[in-house]
């Protein structure tokens, strides 16, 4: 029968924490690229949760916001999981004037509905893409991508399932707060490891900590 509980010790936190320093960093440079303004990106940090205590801590964390902009994305790998990127509202049509001034005067048209899910959903994919996709290199693992989903301007409560995972199974969420450089935007990315890639990440954390020993 699978072990339902998974101790991960405070070495493989600070592991983990710093392969998640090294693939936002590339997160950011690749975002910097494309709209050619820089991302503050904070120290991310671990919380290893069970599946029950999953769905309250998310809506803790965002709490602050009374409404709200989410993309959602699941990864498929030996390393696999589902990554959130929570924006307050409002954030869309700021997204929308940075990745494209010529949208600025179409704020008040019906198209902006759609502009806003297309800009929400192409940072979302760089993001998401670029932190998971060199947590996987680190990790020795390639993953694929579900497509991400949108949802504009939810409550906290009403966006979270209360259900993620399996109540009894383990969850790593790794969370940092991000800044768009002189916009006023930001907003949160949290990762979230399904139980069944636990063991696996604990032993590639131990073969990347090898490489400095």
């Amino acid at each position: 029968m699978e072990q339902q509980v998974c101790h991960v010790t405070e070495d493989e936190k600070d592991i983990l924490q710093e392969i998640m320093n090294i693939a936002f960093g590339k997160a950011a440079a690749d975002l910097a690229e494309v709209i050619n303004i820089f991302v503050v990106l904070n120290v991310p940090r671990i919380q290893v949760l069970k599946g029950a205590e999953l769905s309250g801590y998310l809506r803790e964390e965002i709490s602050d916001f009374s409404d709200l902009s989410i993309i959602e994305q699941n990864f498929r790998g030996k390393f696999r999981g589902s990554a959130f990127l929570v924006f307050p509202s409002g954030a869309g049509k700021e997204l929308v004037a940075m990745l494209d001034a010529d949208h600025e005067e179409t704020f008040e048209s019906g198209t902006i509905d759609l502009l806003e899910k297309e800009s929400l959903m192409e940072v979302g994919n760089i993001l998401i893409g670029a932190c998971v996709g060199k947590m996987s290199e680190l990790l020795g693992d390639v993953v694929t991508y579900s497509p991400p989903k949108v949802v504009v301007e939810n409550h906290p409560n009403e966006i979270i399932p209360n259900n993620l995972f399996n109540p009894e199974y383990t969850a790593i969420v790794m969370k940092t707060l991000f800044q768009f450089d002189d916009r006023n935007i930001s907003g949160f990315l949290f990762l979230v490891t399904t139980h069944d890639s636990v063991a696996w990440l604990q032993q590639s954390l131990a073969r990347f900590l090898e490489q400095y020993e």
